[in-house]
């Protein structure tokens, strides 16, 4: 028979996630009422900014690829919203939610995504490649892990010039079995440079679930360049942001990379016009939306502190609503580049020729 244990030798058992209250994690107990407020009108504007995406795509409006973020605005906005001076952000071509957590306008975000002129990458990058580096935010970039190696410059960038901050690498969990990832995470390793690399896991890639397509735990491939990591739930902005607090306060501190890996989940399609039905059961999309919905979660969480009440919800919403039919107004009424525009942005002597220095053509017919 089996001693039972007595007072002196029974353990508690450690709390798991869901037993734990993020609200009351240092970097989340700090915030202000106004504080949280901002918090969730951020998770509602990039809502509502991709609902109106979405019609417009269908009333082709945009062309080219649409990869909306909803389902995971917490992970964008917990992220981004730690923050410092010297902090930069790198992301994949899922980027609306990560511009617009880091302050972009949404008008030349919108008018970007029509092609038009007036859009932050002047009509010529769409939907993958916002870009705003008076933000620290270095764009969306459609090649699969191909912003990570260029993360980690951002990262010796930072070192190098003897700032106290960091760079946050996004990725997907497609991403994490590109080669250039693992290239990125010896030299981040080998170097210590302060990088943190964030993988969204939403658990199908493309469209092939993780069970079928990665061995393993993805953050925990990070033992082997001998880099700590962790892992978190992304429907939880509390959750997210005392996680990622722990990593880049070590990577700002000690010039220590790492990785987290942080679990969410999108309603959409990999892109919009890619069919969401075929590798997922509507029950499945569903099931999530009620229970871990990143917004409602967020918003329970507030309206039990007190911190919110359903006349000052109603009112972000309908704001940010507002927000969102502008942007597209602005997109509607503003003009497509011209011809000459092709050869603009392409090479700088070319855009600055009294400061040339090469010899020969730069452009050929």
């Amino acid at each position: 028979m089996s001693k039972k244990p007595t007072a002196t030798t029974e353990r508690k058992p450690e709390p798991t996630i869901a037993e734990i209250d993020h609200a009351q994690a240092p970097v989340n107990a700090r915030l202000s009422r106004e504080e949280k407020i901002e918090l969730h009108r951020k998770m509602v504007r990039i809502r509502r900014f991709e609902e109106r995406s979405l019609r417009a795509y269908q009333g082709k409006k945009i062309g080219g690829f649409l990869h909306l973020y909803i389902g995971q605005e917490a992970v964008a906005v917990g992220c981004c919203s730690l923050m410092g001076k010297h902090d930069h952000v790198i992301t994949a071509y899922r980027d609306h939610g990560h511009a617009m957590a880091v302050g972009m306008d949404t008008k030349p975000l919108m008018a970007e995504l029509y092609g038009k002129a007036t859009g932050c990458s002047k009509g010529k990058g769409g939907s993958m490649h916002y870009f705003d580096p008076s933000r620290n935010f270095w764009g969306g970039h459609g090649i699969v892990g191909g912003q990570i190696p260029l993360g980690v410059g951002l990262a010796y960038g930072v070192k190098y010039q003897g700032n106290k901050g960091a760079a946050m690498a996004f990725m997907g969990d497609g991403a994490v079995n590109q080669g250039a990832v693992h290239e990125a995470y010896n030299l981040a390793a080998l170097w210590k440079l302060p990088v943190v690399f964030v993988i969204e896991n939403n658990g199908y890639s493309m469209g092939t679930s993780q069970a079928r397509s990665s061995a393993g735990e993805l953050a925990k491939r990070a033992e082997g360049y001998d880099m700590p990591w962790g892992q978190c739930n992304g429907h939880d902005v509390y959750e997210v942001r005392a996680c990622m607090d722990k990593f880049l306060t070590l990577a700002r501190e000690t010039n220590q990379p790492s990785t987290v890996e942080i679990d969410t989940y999108r309603y959409r399609g990999h892109s919009v016009a890619d069919p969401d039905n075929t590798y997922r059961s509507k029950q499945e999309v569903e099931e999530y939306r009620k229970t871990k919905d990143p917004i409602q979660v967020f918003q329970q969480k507030l309206i039990n502190e007190g911190v919110l009440d359903v006349a000052t919800m109603e009112k972000i919403d309908a704001e940010a609503r507002a927000e969102a039919d502008n942007a597209a107004d602005f997109a509607e009424a503003s003009p497509f580049p011209t011809s000459e525009d092709i050869q603009k942005d392409v090479y700088w002597e070319s855009d600055h020729p009294s400061e040339r220095k090469s010899q020969g053509r730069l452009f050929f017919d």
